[in-house]
């Protein structure tokens, strides 16, 4: 096949692409993409895993090494069959967490620390891009054997041209179907759709290879076993300690390799596909390696001596001219090389902008969050630089090294330089006790010894690492040496650099994590992600915001888009009861409004971008409690002393909040008796005084008389009323009252409670502090809904009706309208019946509604009350005789309180 043709195929394959993942895209735009989250699509797009270099240079890596290539498939397949488990657990935590990359879900279980996201990326960016190269070298690599095959071929320059324009290719491909969404966390169908596409085509591209090589090149199975059974590379020896390494590493590259991490976590609609990868992921690995050994062990037979074993997969066709083949195989080296440059650069891009350029971001404008301008934007822009600046490293890095023996072994390099954060992976994930400085030194310590002992020397002497160096180690201190750390020689480099990097990696990671303290929100944050299965709720880290609805939703518009943003709001105001469309700064909106950020920015800049609006965050109570486990847990790493101290400083804060108690209710008492004395004392001087007024009956005609009597017995029931009120209260809170339950209906309890409210259709209130004297007394409208009333319930009537007769009275009261209404509204809920009553009035300030179920708590004193404030105290305390229960509901226009009982 001529090489023009060759182009002109590939172009076509990659245009077949771009309409595979337009059409996706389309697809889940309209809807239809229920197809698109199966577990088949997720499994085909697991295949990133097989790069480049697995699919040229496993057969490489075969014939140099023996079998020892079967690590590279090894351990992932020990991962996904025997620890599946673990990667259920991640993927639950990123969608619980809206987790956007490895440095997010590091980030995020470390107190959302920013820093440690920085680390992670930066080893990721370091470990990567010269696994970018490496694609983009295979690319070129192919061209080469094409060009060669063909007299009238490019030169290198010219495939290293097509490297550039490969490279650019991608970056194109990336950015179209890579940042078409903000959210991170949202699937990208377009490129999964592609990558699953690509899965099948370098799957049939190696099974057609080697079934040519097998029944095309040698005589069938038979002879072919017996090719493999007389060639040396069965024999090669075997290391233990290489091959347990290398499985190591194989298994720790699927969870902690970006892209790897982006399909398995954040690509993943649906926990229950794993089940499905289970087995399908390493069916899919076999069959990968199911002709290695036959094209390694007849590519040294056939080909001439000195051939690259890399491309025995493209060689071998082209020598017998199968021009199909080759380009079948061709095609198969190619999607694998592109799928993971797309996926590599999309979870590096991510990473990137969260965590670098909009911290930066943020510091540099001083107005933070609220600033005006579209942050959509710039998270978009910075991610398709990224994209274009990830692409253009590993570009640059194949052009300086010019592919030479270290492109050729960066693979193992660079894995063995992302497997450095699977420490602080796993030990965030299962252990609660550690910390961020315990993760932050444990990534920094890893990071170092990789780079010295395995990254630098790779390249041999250089100005970074001299021959003196490498032989002498520095200052002439032999045990640094880099290929002999501590005096050990004779290890395998790989082996060599594993050992000790994992070592110093989790040695600093435990040693650290045990003798710091993590931060309220690292607790919080470690219970929520380390319990995950037990704890599904949201983590609830904001108390006491200072945030204005108004500026949240500014912000939430440049980062989701107004309509999203909008839609978001409306929902949390729907779910809290409010008529308006703005919900309720609460902490459990703060919260949610935080994870819906993290999917677009991470999870530590959306912290940061809403702590700048709120005022900061803080660890309520209730979480406090609920890691308390995690508390004892950490402690119990301390010695003696500190034990005894603890428990001390825990009696002396059960003294305090004794003596707190008995504060208050001294000052609950002394507030009683004021009260009391008062309520008793007004009516006792009233009687007092027009009874002296009608003993002396001087110059009193019948009127008078008649009217001072009337006041005396008025203000004699009254007195009456309140004792009657005290003395319920007191059977109700001492449990003396005994309740005569009977099937009742509630449309007649409310009939009667209306009744003697004062009315039927109409209730008469007194006229409000700010009508004229003389004022008519305007009527209180009731509202009722009939049908709904027909509800039949086993209770006391009587003490219910007391209830319903304190709450009609209640907005006869206090209701300040001109036409004041009072909506009834009943609703059965499962088994629970509630009652609403709802008025028109100016409802109950914020500050006072925690303690209008108190004893004595009255919000005015006005004269129209009548009364000692002990109405909706013993209101509380009949609903809770009954089972049930009374609240008052905010943000209702007016005066609103909800009674719950069970039927």
């Amino acid at each position: 096949m001529g090489f023009n043709l060759l182009l002109g195929v590939a172009l076509v394959y990659v245009a077949c692409l771009f309409a595979v993942a337009f059409w996706a895209e389309r697809r889940a735009r309209q809807g239809q993409e229920s197809w698109l989250r199966s577990p088949l699509i997720y499994t085909l797009s697991l295949s990133i895993y097989c790069t480049a270099w697995t699919f040229y240079g496993a057969v490489g890596y075969a014939a140099r090494s023996g079998l020892e290539y079967l690590t590279i498939y090894l351990g992932p397949t020990l991962v996904f069959v025997g620890w599946w488990w673990i990667l259920r657990k991640l993927v639950r935590i990123g969608r619980l967490q809206r987790i956007t990359s490895v440095a997010d879900l590091i980030s995020s279980r470390f107190g959302k620390s920013n820093a440690l996201a920085v680390i992670v990326t930066l080893l990721a960016v370091v470990g990567t891009t010269p696994y970018i190269a490496l694609q983009l070298q295979s690319v070129t690599l192919s061209f080469a054997a094409f060009a060669a095959a063909n007299p009238s071929g490019w030169d290198l320059s010219d495939l290293d041209q097509t490297a550039f324009w490969v490279a650019a290719g991608l970056a194109l491909f990336t950015i179209l179907f890579g940042t078409r969404n903000l959210d991170a966390n949202e699937r990208h169908h377009g490129v999964v759709m592609a990558i699953a596409v690509e899965a099948v085509v370098k799957l049939i591209a190696l099974l057609a290879v080697g079934i040519f090589v097998v029944w095309g090149v040698a005589d069938g199975m038979g002879d072919m076993l017996a090719r493999i059974d007389a060639s040396t590379l069965v024999q090669s020896p075997v290391a233990p300690d290489r091959w347990v390494a290398l499985t190591f590493l194989a298994g720790a590259a699927v969870i902690c390799l970006p892209r790897m991490f982006q399909v398995i976590v954040v690509e993943n609609s649906d926990e229950r596909h794993l089940s499905t990868a289970a087995w399908a992921f390493p069916l899919y690995l076999m069959l990968m390696s199911l002709f290695v050994v036959p094209i390694a062990v007849i590519g040294l037979a056939e080909l001439p001596a000195g051939s690259n074993p890399d491309l025995f997969v493209l060689s071998l066709p082209l020598s017998h001219g199968q021009g199909e083949v080759a380009t079948l195989a061709f095609l198969g080296g190619f999607s694998s090389a592109t799928s993971m440059v797309i996926v590599a650069a999309i979870a590096l891009s991510t990473m990137v902008s969260n965590h670098v350029v909009m911290p930066l971001w943020l510091t540099l404008r001083r107005e933070g969050a609220t600033v005006s301008g579209d942050v959509r934007k710039v998270v978009l822009l910075s991610r398709r630089i990224s994209i274009g600046g990830v692409l253009l490293l590993g570009y640059g890095y194949f052009r300086f090294s010019g592919g030479g023996a270290a492109l050729a072994s960066i693979g193992l390099i660079s894995f063995a330089g992302v497997a450095q954060v699977l420490p602080a992976l796993l030990g965030g994930i299962f252990w609660r006790g550690a910390t961020r400085y315990g993760a932050g030194a444990g990534l920094i310590a890893g990071f170092l010894i990789w780079a010295y002992s395995f990254f630098l020397p790779s390249f041999g002497a250089s100005p970074m690492m001299p021959a003196t160096l490498l032989a002498e180690g520095p200052f002439g201190l032999g045990w640094l040496r880099p290929t002999a750390l501590f005096g050990i020689e004779g290890m395998d480099p790989l082996v060599h650099a594993m050992f000790w990097s994992m070592l110093f990696n989790a040695g600093f990671f435990i040693a650290i994590s045990l003798v710091t303290f993590p931060t309220p929100l690292e607790r919080l944050q470690g219970a929520q992600i380390v319990n995950v299965f037990d704890h599904s709720g949201r983590a609830r880290g904001w108390l006491g915001t200072k945030a204005e609805t108004e500026d949240l939703l500014v912000m939430a518009q440049r980062i989701l888009g107004p309509g999203d943003a909008q839609a978001l709001f409306q929902q949390a105001a729907a779910r809290q009861g409010s008529t308006g469309y703005l919900p309720e700064p609460t902490p459990e909106f703060v919260e949610l409004l935080e994870r819906e950020l993290a999917g677009s920015v991470g999870a530590a800049t959306a912290h940061a971008m809403v702590a700048q609006i709120t005022g900061g965050a803080a660890v309520s109570v209730q979480d406090l409690l609920a890691v308390a486990d995690e508390t004892a847990q950490m402690r119990e790493y301390s010695t003696q002393l500190e034990l005894k101290s603890r428990e001390l400083t825990q009696t002396a804060r059960q003294l305090r909040d004794a003596n707190a108690k008995l504060t208050d209710i001294s000052i609950q008492k002394d507030a009683f008796l004021s009260q009391i004395s008062h309520e008793l004392r007004t009516p006792m001087t009233s009687i007092r005084s027009f009874s002296e007024i009608l003993l002396d009956g001087d110059g009193l005609n019948e009127e008078a008389t008649r009217r001072y009597s009337g006041i005396i017995h008025e203000e004699s029931i009254r007195l009456t009323r309140l004792l009657d009120d005290l003395l319920d209260l007191s059977v109700l809170e001492n449990g003396q009252v005994v309740l005569h339950r009977q099937d009742v209906l509630l449309r007649d309890v409310l009939d009667r409670a209306q009744s003697s409210a004062g009315g039927s259709a109409l209730v008469g209130r007194a006229p409000g502090p700010d009508a004229p004297p003389g004022a008519a007394r305007a009527p209180l409208r009731i509202e009722r809904q009939p049908l709904a009333e027909s509800v039949r319930l086993v209770t006391d009537g009587d003490r219910l009706a007391q209830v319903f007769i304190n709450l009609i009275s209640n907005a006869r009261k206090y209701c300040q309208r001109d036409h004041p209404v009072l909506r009834i509204v009943p609703r059965v809920e499962g088994n629970l019946l509630t009652v609403d009553f709802i008025d028109n009035g100016r409802g109950i300030p914020e500050k006072s509604q925690q303690i209008i179920f108190e004893k004595f708590a009255r919000l005015s004193d006005e004269s129209a009350a009548g009364s000692a404030g002990l109405g909706l105290a013993i209101c509380r305390e009949i609903m809770l005789k009954l089972g049930g229960g009374i609240d008052y509901l905010p943000g209702q226009g007016g005066a609103a309180f909800r009674v719950t009982l069970p039927l």
